[in-house]
This record gives structure tokens, sequence and C-alpha cells, in this order.
């Protein structure tokens, strides 16, 4: 008996070193894992290599040297090949070995007669998706948050970007450490750093963050700041929220020291407020609701008096300001946030002293997306990012754009399909979204396309027109719902057939089919991927999840309706007679159609069970 080897991933983001090259070993057969992205490096081999029940298996990995602090350069990894063959028997289509941080992934087969369409899958190295470009120039978000002990930077970082609580130190005292790099494993798009706040008399703190953000401006781009918030709980009655040293800082943006970076003040704890306004308030014959809205016009009031007021000294300089609350029910304080620092980091300017240097500016659009990827509360804003990555290029190359030309269906597909799931940045360690798996998942939702309308265009219940946020997310509940049903664990048929072949040898040619696929790939896509931020709520990603959403939208009307609309516009379409342009603009309209924000997502979390998806299961 021998095993096949189809694919092999080197996941090292969670290890001090960094690896430059990895080659495979088995007896005298060497062959070098080829495709490097990020902290990782993976290959799905375009033969499969044989693995001989006997024979030795290692992988020879190549540091770098700057980051070497071990004797040799090369490593050698052994693996049991007798364990392999346990797994693959135990029904384990992969092997798993963790080496000093480093994660090992072998893709396994009996037999090459399932295998043979799949081998031919390993992306082509000449079309790079969009995402990788950005992350090599801006790889991560990185923030200065500011703030006292207890103000709330924990709960709140931790909600925004899907990170531990305990990343934030301001809980001890005097342990921030401006300069230290804060990155959590469970988001490798974000980067924190953490400084205490401005206490009165402390002259010290205030240089601290000054010369921090200096820095910063005049290094590589992949080390620039983009954004700073600066955290105040809002004061009780009687309380001062600006100390002398917050209003130096303030003051500072004008002198050029924060000119080049955009600051946002959040002021935190705003439940606190609202309770506070309540109690006062007394009894009443009002109802909760009425009860909750006269508080809140009270606490909107007091704000403006004790800390919207004293910001308006500062005016011309426009700092913007966000209350939040990190506590159930508050939501859409955090989205509102979220945009704010978004808005804000896309309109900033490059800075004038750094522009006619080799350490030029980040580019606002492109740290502006960076924003949205990082951040784990708005499915809006990842659809956003999502139409900004793909208008820079391949989502032009549907129609007569020449990019596209002489690839691979799959080739062209695979770029598409890796550019959204990075914009969607979901805790995926083990890279499901990105496997052969999932990706022949999503083909087969699109298999059965046919040219021309299934429905009569002119009915109302499927014009584009008429779609409402109350009709998406009455859709997007009754996926949700059918996931929160009890079901036995789902066997969703991966079939290599023809169709899939197809996909994977067929060259791209311009024509109203091929049109439909790709439209409906990249929205069904977004789509299932829309619902499985809502449903998993930051957590780790699991097969199990995949299967049970893409199952669920695929039944669902919602999936029907986006290939009415897109079989309806086709019907219309011109192909030679500015289609590029089209095209773009169908699939933002339909992907902007679909999407919920904020206040809708704490809307549909109200209606509908909470679903754990936690467990997990084989493909």
């Amino acid at each position: 008996m021998a095993l096949y080897i189809y694919g092999v991933t080197v996941d090292f983001s969670k290890s001090k070193t960094n690896i430059e090259s990895a080659e495979v070993r088995i007896g005298e057969l060497h062959s070098l894992i080829e495709y490097k992205a990020g902290k990782s490096l993976r290959h799905a081999f375009s033969s499969p290599i044989v693995l001989p029940h006997g024979q030795s298996f290692s992988l020879r990995i190549r540091h770098k040297r700057h980051f070497l602090k071990i004797k040799h350069r090369h490593e050698d990894i052994t693996f049991n090949p007798d364990e392999m063959f346990r797994a693959y028997n135990a029904s384990q289509q992969e092997y798993t070995k963790v080496h000093n941080d480093i994660t090992i992934v072998v893709k396994l087969s009996s037999d090459t007669t399932t295998e043979q369409a799949e081998q031919s899958v390993s992306p082509d190295q000449n079309l790079q998706p969009t995402t990788f470009e950005i992350f090599q120039r801006c790889p991560r978000f990185r923030i200065l948050v500011i703030g006292k002990a207890g103000v709330g930077k924990s709960s709140l970082i931790s909600q925004a970007f899907g990170v531990e609580k305990d990343m934030v130190a301001h809980d001890r005292p005097g342990q921030a450490d401006i300069d230290q790099e804060l990155i959590s494993p469970r988001n490798k798009r974000f980067v924190l750093h953490d400084s205490k706040g401005f206490e009165p008399g402390d002259e010290d703190n205030f240089k601290i963050v000054r010369d921090f953000i200096d820095r910063r401006r005049n290094m590589t781009q992949e080390h620039q700041l983009h954004a700073v918030w600066l955290c105040f709980e809002i004061p009780r009655a009687g309380g001062r929220l600006l100390e002398v040293g917050v209003e130096k800082f303030l003051e500072s943006q004008d002198s050029g020291t924060l000119k080049n970076v955009p600051v946002i003040v959040v002021l935190t704890k705003y439940d606190m407020l609202i309770e506070r306004m309540e109690r006062t308030l007394g009894g009443s014959s009002l109802s909760d609701e009425a009860h909750k809205a006269r508080a809140k016009e009270k606490a909107e009031a007091w704000l403006q008096d004790t800390c919207i007021g004293p910001l308006e000294q500062f005016a011309e300089l426009d700092i913007p300001n966000a209350k939040i609350s990190t506590e159930e029910g508050y939501e859409e304080t955090l989205t509102h946030l979220i945009h704010i620092t978004e808005n804000r980091v896309s309109q900033h300017p490059a800075s004038e002293a750094s522009a006619t240097t080799s350490t030029a500016q980040h580019s606002a659009p492109e740290a502006a997306v960076m924003t949205s990827i990082a951040q784990r509360l708005d499915p809006g804003l990842k659809i956003k990012a999502s139409i900004e990555v793909g208008k820079k290029r391949y989502w032009k190359a549907l129609a007569s754009c020449p990019t596209f030309k002489n690839r691979k269906m799959w080739d062209c597909l695979y770029v598409l399909h890796t550019d959204i799931v990075n914009v969607w940045n979901f805790h995926d360690p083990h890279d499901y979204l990105h496997s052969l798996e999932f990706r022949k998942l999503m083909t087969t939702m699109v298999d059965n396309i046919q040219v021309g309308p299934t429905t009569d265009p002119t009915d109302v219940k499927f014009s584009l027109s008429t779609v409402s946020a109350i009709s998406i997310v009455g859709a997007i509940a009754g996926i949700v719902s059918a996931l929160a049903a009890p079901a036995a664990p789902i066997v969703v048929p991966i079939a290599v057939g023809a169709v899939l072949a197809a996909w994977v040898w067929e060259l791209y040619q311009t024509s109203h089919l091929a049109l439909q696929r790709f439209m409906a790939y990249i929205i069904h896509l977004t789509l299932v991927l829309q619902t499985l931020f809502i449903v998993l709520e930051g957590q780790q990603i699991t097969r199990r999840a995949i299967k049970r959403v893409v199952d669920s939208y695929r039944t669902s009307e919602m999936s029907g309706r986006v290939l009415t609309w897109i079989q309806d516009y086709d019907k219309q379409l011109n192909i030679l007679e500015r289609a590029d342009r089209e095209i773009l603009t169908k699939i933002t309209e339909v992907m902007r159609k679909c999407e919920i924000d904020g206040a809708q997502l704490s809307e549909l979390r109200e209606k509908v069970p909470r679903v754990d998806l936690s467990s997990d299961e084989s493909w």
C-alpha cells in the first residue's frame, strides 16, 4: 500500500523564526514547496508524490539568516510514516504535525483516481491575488490606543478586532510599552500599540506618545501608523474630561506631530450614562421603549455639555468622536466607531514630509481597505473592501480585459476566490476557506447555470429594485434559523467529475455563460462568507460551519434570486459595448443590496437563536 501526497501547507505564523523555503523529501525524491503567502507556504502538487509503506518522509526548511539563532540555516523535520498511514486509515484526509510552533499539514489519499483533476489546481504563479500585493505593502492595520487603566480598552479592542481581551495591558498600570507590537494569532491583519492615558502633571507620557508617532511616520509603509483612538470614560457629573496632557496632545495636531495620522476621541461606558439618565427620570407612565428613548435624549444633551463642548475648542482640527459601550445591546456604537475610523483613514492625505522620501506614506485607499479587513464588527465594510479590491484588477477582467486571456478557468477563479476570502479575514488557522474542498463546494453551486433567465424578468418578486434592507435581513434570518435546527453531520458530495475538470482545464473565453458563472461565484461566495461572519461571531472556522452554511444558503430563496438577477442582466448585456464597466456596476449593485449594516446585524441576532458550530467534522 502507498499514500499519495497531493498538498502540503507550512504555517509559521506562530513561530519566532521566518522560513524562506521548504522542501518535501521522500527517500531520494526532493520536491520544493513553491507558493508563499504571508507566513505560510503551500503547494498542491501537479503530480501526486508517492509515499511507499516503509519509506522515510521529512521536510527540510530553510530559515532566513537574520532571524536565525541556531547553528544551521537548514532544519530537517522528520515524520513518522506509520502515524500518517494510521491517520488515513482512520478516514482522515490530512495529517498535521507541529514542530517548534510550525504547523505542517499534509493532504493525503490512497490512490490517484479521484485526485487527478485536483492535481492540476495549483495556482498559476503569474496570476497573483490583488490582496497579496496589498498585504506586501501594508500587511496590517496598525492602531495606537491611548487610555487610562479601567477605561475599557481591552473589551473595546477584543470586540472590534476579534482578539483576546488580555491582549491589552491596561489593567496592569505601568506595563504598557508603546513600542511593543501586540499581534494576536486570532487576527493576523491587526497590530495594536497600547499606551496609558495622560495623568495630571505627567509630561513624560505625552513626550513618549509624541515621539512614537513622529518616528512611525518616517518608517517604511508596513510600520506606519494608521489611526489613534484616544479613550476616555464618560465622566460623572462634575468630572473633567480633558486633562492638561490631553489638551497638549490634541493641540499638537496643528503643529505637525499628529498631522499625519487620524485621531478619534472614544467616549467609553456609554451604557452607564444611559442607566444614570434612566434613574433621573424616575417612575413614569411611559413604555420601556419610550423611557429608554427619553433617557437617550437626556444623555445626548449631557454629553454635548460635558464632553463634546470641551472638544469644540479644537473644532478647527475637525477631531471626530464616538460614544461607545461594549455591553450587549450597544453593538451599533462600536460599528459607528469603526465606520468613523475607516472614513478618516480613507480621507487622510499622505504627509508632505514623507511624500518626497523613499518611505512614502501609505496610500489612503489601501490603508482604508486594511481597516475594513482587520475589523470584525461590520459585514458591510467587508463587502465594501471586496468591491475595492475586485475593482483594482480582476473584476475588470471578466469581459474584455486581456488579464484572463489564455488562462485556465480554474486559475482565474483561484485569484477571485482568494481575494474575497482574504478580505473577510476569518480566524481560520487551518485555511479551510482557502482549501480545495471549499473551492469545489462553491464551483458546484454554479455548475448548473444555463444561458437565459429562469423566470420572467418582469416578475416584481425578483426585481433587484424592489429589494429592501428588511427583505435581506429576513432572508438571512431564514438561513441562520435553518442552521439552528438540529441536524446530523452533513455529508456534502465533493465529486471531481466532468464539470470540475472543465473548470480546471478549459481556457477562459468571453461568453455569456462564463460571465454568468464568474459573477455568480463572486456573489455567492460573498453571501456565504457574510452568513459565516454572522453565525460564528468571531469563533474559529470549522469544516462543519462551512458545510452547514453552504448547504443552508444553497437551498435558500436568496441564492435563487442571485441567479435570476444575473441571468436577467446577462440577457440584456452586449459584451462588446462597455461590458467591463457595466459588469462591475452590476456586481457592486447586487452585493451592496445584499449586505447588512451594524444596526441590521444587531436586529438579526435578536431575532434568531445563536448557532454553535464550534465542533468539527471531516469534509
